[in-house]
C-alpha cells in the first residue's frame, strides 16, 4: 500500500481552506439583533428598543441625540435645511430661493434640483461622518420643504413656498421630495419634511400666541392639498408642525391634525418634528397657555404625534412625565419606532457598501454641473412683467450703461434666507461688465434698501491697527469660550472669514472654536457710522470698552449692529470674541457711513450712460423669519407695507426723469406694489433672490441671450388696503381664486421675447359627473425667437356664490417652441379637481356648466396686467348626471 504523504506546506493550506469554509458556514455574530442588516425592519427597530432604559429612549427623542455607547449608538443631530440647497454647512450650490422654483412652473426641472441637492446632502454627511463629525447640519434628516400657502405677501417668509396656489404648490413640492428622498425601496437618500403643517403662514411677531381659525372649506381647499399630496403622492417620511394653535389646539398638539387628518384619513407612516422650540410655548408666558408644565407640554405633544422635539422640552421632562403617569412608556415607544425606522431607512445602522447612496463622491458638491443647473433654473425662474415698446432684449453694442441700486452688487440679494455658501457671487454689475467688456459700466449704490438700513461692507484694512500693523490682532482657540493658551496668534488684515472646507484651526474633532479679535478702529473720514458683525453661532463685539452687542445660536449668519459718530484720525479700541459651533463659521468686521449722499453720484452715473439698469427690491435682512427688524414698512421679518421702501421710490423717479431708457430688476422674495413703475418704467423683470449665478441669468435675459418665460406663483397687488387683516385666516378676497379687486400683475402672468397663439380647444360638449375631462388644444409659437410657453389650464364653475373661486389652476406644463412650431398639449381633469369644496370640507359636484381656459395666463385682464404676448382660448361645456 502507497503511504499518503503530505507536507507541511500543503498541510496550512488544506487547514485554512478548511478554516474559511467553516467560517462562511457560521452565521455572523451580532452583539445584538438590531445591527443584523439580514433582519426585518420591523425586527430590528422593535429589538433596539427593547434595549433601552426609559432615560436613553427620551434622550434620542430630542434633535441633537447623544452617543448611547454601550449600543453602539452614535451621536446624531437631526437638524438640517436644504430649502435652496444644502444649507448651514459650508459650501454648497445656492440654487434660487424657493419662490423663484415656483415662477419656474418647471416641476420636472425642481425633480433634477432634488436630486442634485440630495447628492450634494450625501456627499457632505459621509465626508462629516468619515472625519468622526456629526453635529448640526451634518446629518440626513432635512427640514425641508416649505409647502404653506402664500396667503398674504406681508408674510416674510413667503419666499420660502412656492406661492399661493395649492396645485402649483403641490406639483413643485411632490417633485422636489421625490429628487430629495431618492426612488430606492429599501433605503432613503435623505427624508424630506414637508412644513409646516398647518394654516401657517405669518404674522412672523405673534406667531408664538396666534390661534387661527378657518372654515372647513377652506382647509379643505386651500391649506391642506399640498401636504396630502405630499404624503399620499410623495410619501415623504417627515412632517413639522407649526408654532400656532388652530381652531383652539397648539399645531404640535393637535388630535385633529396629527391624528385625525394626518395618520388615520392620509395614513401617514413617517414622524412628526416640532418647530424650534415650539413646545415651550405650550406653557411658557404670553403664548399658548394650555398646560402648565413642561412635563405637561411634553406629554402631551407626545401623545398627539410629535414624535421628535426639536428643542429642550422632551429631555428630561418626558422621563418625569411617565413617572408621573402623565403619558405611558407605550406612546415613547411608538415615537422611538417612528424614528429608528427613519434612521434604519437611512442606511445608519448598516455597512456603507451595502447603501447606494454612500457611493457618492464627495467632487459632486458646488460642481459644474451642478452650477449649470442652478444657473438654468435661475433662468426659468425670472419673469418679465413689462416690456414695453420692446425694451428688451438691450444691445450689447451700446457703450455705456449706468447700473444703479442697493441690490446691483448685494451678494445677501443672490441668495435669500435658508442658504448655503457658495463658491460663486455672480450679481448683476458683475454679470452686465463680463457681459460688455469693451463697455463703459457706470456704478452706484444710489439708495440704502431702505430708510435706516444702509449697505453694509467689510471694514477696509487701512483703518484697522494692531500695534504697528493695518489689521487686527487674532487669537485662535480650540474651544468655544477662549479659555486657556491660544493656538496661534497672527495679524488678520481684515475680519472677512468664510471658513469653506478647511477651519482655522488644524485637527479639530468638532467644528468647535473661537477667536478673539482686538485693535484700533481710526477712520479716515469724520460722519456719522454704523459698524456690524455678520456671523453665524455666537460671539461679542466691544467699542471703546463697551459690550455693543451679544448675540448665541445664530445658525444663518446674521448681521448685529451698532450706530456711532467717528471723528477722522481719532483711534476707537475695539474687541470680537467669536466662537462656532457647527459646519458653516464665518465672521465679516462690516461698516457703513449712513451720512452720505448716495442719489447724486447715481445720477451722474446715469447721466454719464446710454442705458439704465435700476437694481431694487427687498433684501433677506428685511424680510425673513422672526427677525429684530424695525423700520417703516417692515414688522418683525413681515412687511407693514407691500410698496418699495421710499429710499428707492426716490431713486427711481430721479433716474427717469433723466429720461434715459431704464430696466427696472427686482429682486425680492415676495410681491412688490410698483404701481409707479409700472406706469412709467418701459420694462421690468422680476428675478427673485435668484441664487448664486443669478446675476448672470439676469444679463441673458437683459440682453437677449436668453427669452425669459416664468410665471408669477402669486399676485402683485397694488395695495396693502386691497388686503384683508393680516391675521385673517380666510380666504375671502385672497389669491388669485378670491381676489375682487384690480391687481397690478395676475397670479400666471409673464412675458416673453416672443409671442404665442392658442386654438383648436378641444372638450366635449357634455362630460358625465365623475368622468375626467379630456382637453387638447395647439400651442404655436408665431415669432422669430425659439420661446417656451407656460400652458396654464382653469376651471371656472359659471353658477357662482361668494365662496366659489373665480377660477382654479387644474394643470399646466412648459414647454419649448422654435418659431413657427405647433404643439398639441393634452390634460386629462380629475373629478376631484374641477369638483367644489363645501362647507363640510368634502368635494361636491352639481350639474350645470364650467368653463375651461387654456392660455399662457389667465383670462380677463388689461393693460400691463394683461400679457400681451400670449393668448386665451375659452370652452364651457355641461356636467350631467349618468
Amino acid at each position: 500500500m502507497n503511504k499518503l504523504i503530505i507536507s507541511k506546506q500543503s498541510l496550512y493550506i488544506i487547514i485554512g481552506v478548511l478554516f474559511l469554509f467553516s467560517c462562511n458556514n457560521q452565521e455572523k455574530k451580532y452583539d445584538y439583533q438590531f445591527q443584523n442588516p439580514d433582519l426585518e425592519l420591523k425586527q430590528r427597530v422593535a429589538n433596539l428598543i427593547e434595549q433601552m432604559s426609559l432615560k436613553e429612549k427620551v434622550s434620542q427623542m430630542r434633535y441633537d441625540a447623544p452617543a448611547i455607547e454601550r449600543l453602539g449608538i452614535p451621536e446624531y443631530n437631526w437638524w438640517n435645511e436644504c430649502l435652496h440647497g444644502v444649507a448651514r454647512a459650508g459650501e454648497a450650490t445656492v440654487f434660487p430661493q424657493g419662490i423663484g422654483m415656483g415662477a419656474t412652473w418647471n416641476p420636472d426641472l425642481i425633480y433634477e434640483m432634488g436630486e442634485v441637492v440630495s447628492d450634494e446632502a450625501r456627499a457632505k454627511h459621509h465626508k462629516s461622518k468619515s472625519d468622526g463629525k456629526r453635529g448640526i447640519y451634518q446629518g440626513l434628516n432635512f427640514w425641508t420643504p416649505n409647502i404653506n400657502i402664500f396667503r398674504d405677501p406681508r408674510w416674510g417668509r413667503g419666499q420660502e413656498t412656492y406661492g399661493e396656489d395649492p396645485f402649483l404648490t403641490s406639483r413643485i413640492g411632490v417633485n422636489y421630495i421625490k429628487g430629495l428622498q431618492g426612488n430606492d425601496e429599501k433605503y432613503f437618500k435623505v427624508i424630506a419634511t414637508a412644513k409646516h403643517f398647518a394654516v401657517h403662514s405669518g404674522p412672523e411677531k405673534s406667531r408664538h400666541q396666534d390661534n387661527y381659525q378657518t372654515s372647513n372649506k377652506d382647509l379643505y381647499e386651500t391649506y391642506l392639498p399640498a401636504f396630502e399630496a405630499a404624503i399620499k403622492e410623495a410619501k415623504v417620511h417627515s412632517v413639522m408642525c407649526a408654532y400656532n394653535r388652530y381652531r383652539d389646539e397648539a399645531c404640535c398638539g393637535s388630535n385633529l391634525l396629527l391624528n385625525k387628518i394626518l395618520r388615520d384619513d392620509w395614513n401617514f407612516e413617517g414622524y412628526v418634528v416640532s418647530d424650534c422650540w415650539a413646545i415651550n410655548d405650550f406653557w411658557e408666558p404670553d403664548k399658548h397657555n394650555i398646560v402648565e408644565t413642561p412635563e405637561e407640554a411634553a406629554a402631551l405633544a407626545v401623545d398627539r404625534g410629535t414624535d421628535l422635539n426639536c428643542g429642550s422640552v422632551y429631555d428630561p421632562n418626558l422621563t418625569e412625565a411617565v413617572l408621573k403617569e402623565l403619558i405611558d412608556e407605550e406612546k415613547i415607544d411608538l415615537a422611538l419606532t417612528r424614528l429608528f425606522t427613519a434612521r434604519f431607512r437611512l442606511g445608519m445602522f448598516d455597512p456603507d457598501n451595502q447603501v447606494k447612496w454612500s457611493k457618492i463622491p464627495y467632487s459632486v458638491v458646488a460642481s459644474k454641473q451642478h452650477h449649470n443647473l442652478s444657473e438654468k433654473i435661475s433662468k426659468e425662474s425670472m419673469v418679465l412683467l413689462k416690456n414695453e415698446n420692446q425694451t428688451l432684449p438691450l444691445d450689447k453694442n451700446i457703450k455705456s450703461i449706468a447700473v444703479i441700486g442697493p441690490n446691483a452688487n448685494s451678494k445677501q440679494s443672490l441668495l435669500g434666507n435658508y442658504h448655503g455658501t457658495p463658491k460663486n457671487h455672480i450679481t448683476p454689475l458683475l454679470a452686465i461688465k463680463n457681459k460688455l467688456p469693451n463697455a463703459t459700466v457706470n456704478y452706484a449704490l444710489g439708495s440704502d434698501i431702505a430708510v435706516g438700513w444702509p449697505m453694509l461692507n467689510t471694514i477696509p484694512s487701512s483703518v484697522l491697527k494692531n500695534g504697528n500693523e493695518e489689521g487686527l490682532k487674532g487669537e485662535y482657540f480650540k474651544n468655544m469660550n477662549w479659555e486657556g493658551t491660544p493656538e496661534f496668534t497672527r495679524n488678520d488684515k481684515s475680519i472677512d472669514f468664510t471658513w469653506v472646507g478647511e477651519r482655522p484651526l488644524d485637527n479639530l474633532e468638532k467644528d468647535v472654536f473661537s477667536v478673539k479679535w482686538t485693535g484700533e478702529l481710526i477712520p479716515a473720514e469724520s460722519g456719522a457710522y454704523r459698524i456690524g458683525l455678520r456671523a453665524s453661532s455666537g460671539g461679542k463685539l466691544f467699542f471703546n470698552d463697551t459690550l455693543q452687542f451679544e448675540f448665541s445660536d445664530d445658525h444663518e449668519p446674521k448681521t448685529r449692529y451698532f450706530d456711532v459718530d467717528l471723528v477722522k484720525g481719532k483711534s476707537n479700541t475695539i474687541k470680537i470674541e467669536y466662537f462656532n459651533y457647527h459646519a458653516d463659521p464665518q465672521a465679516q468686521l462690516v461698516w457703513a457711513k449712513t451720512d452720505q449722499d448716495l442719489i447724486t453720484p447715481a445720477i451722474q452715473a446715469a447721466k454719464n450712460s446710454e442705458v439704465v439698469v435700476l437694481c431694487l427690491g427687498l433684501s433677506p435682512s428685511i424680510e425673513g423669519e422672526e427677525m429684530p427688524v424695525l423700520l417703516e414698512g417692515f414688522d418683525k421679518g413681515d412687511r407693514s407695507e407691500i410698496t418699495l421702501p421710499k429710499t428707492q421710490i426716490e431713486l427711481m423717479k430721479k433716474i427717469q426723469a433723466l429720461g434715459k431708457p431704464t430696466i427696472l430688476v427686482l429682486m425680492n422674495g415676495s410681491a412688490l406694489a410698483v404701481n409707479w413703475a409700472a406706469d412709467n418704467i418701459p420694462a421690468i423683470l422680476e428675478a427673485w433672490y435668484p441664487g448664486e449665478l443669478g446675476g448672470k441669468a439676469i444679463a441673458d435675459i437683459l440682453f437677449g441671450d436668453y427669452n425669459p418665460a416664468g410665471r408669477l406663483p402669486v399676485t402683485f397687488y397694488k395695495s396693502v388696503n386691497d388686503l384683508p387683516n393680516f391675521k385673517n385666516y380666510n380666504m375671502e378676497n385672497r389669491t388669485y381664486k378670491y381676489f375682487k379687486g384690480e391687481p397690478l400683475f395676475p397670479f400666471g402672468h409673464g412675458l416673453s421675447y416672443t409671442n404665442f397663439t392658442y386654438s383648436n380647444l378641444t372638450i366635449s360638449n357634455v362630460v358625465n359627473i365623475g368622468s375626467d375631462i379630456k382637453v387638447k388644444v395647439d400651442v404655436k409659437n408665431l415669432g422669430e425667437l425659439e420661446g417656451d410657453e407656460v400652458v396654464q389650464f382653469y376651471v371656472s364653475h359659471n353658477n357662482k356664490d361668494k365662496t366659489t373661486p373665480t377660477r382654479s389652476l387644474v394643470g399646466f406644463e412648459r414647454i419649448t417652441l422654435s418659431p413657427n412650431e405647433t404643439k398639441t398639449v393634452t390634460l386629462s381633469i380629475k373629478p376631484k379637481q374641477y369638483a367644489l369644496i363645501s362647507n363640510q370640507g368634502k368635494p361636491i359636484i352639481n350639474p350645470g356648466s364650467i368653463s375651461i381656459c387654456a392660455g399662457g395666463k389667465q383670462p380677463g385682464f388689461k393693460g400691463v396686467a394683461d400679457a400681451n404676448t400670449t393668448t386665451v382660448v375659452e370652452k364651457k361645456i355641461s356636467l350631467v348626471k349618468n
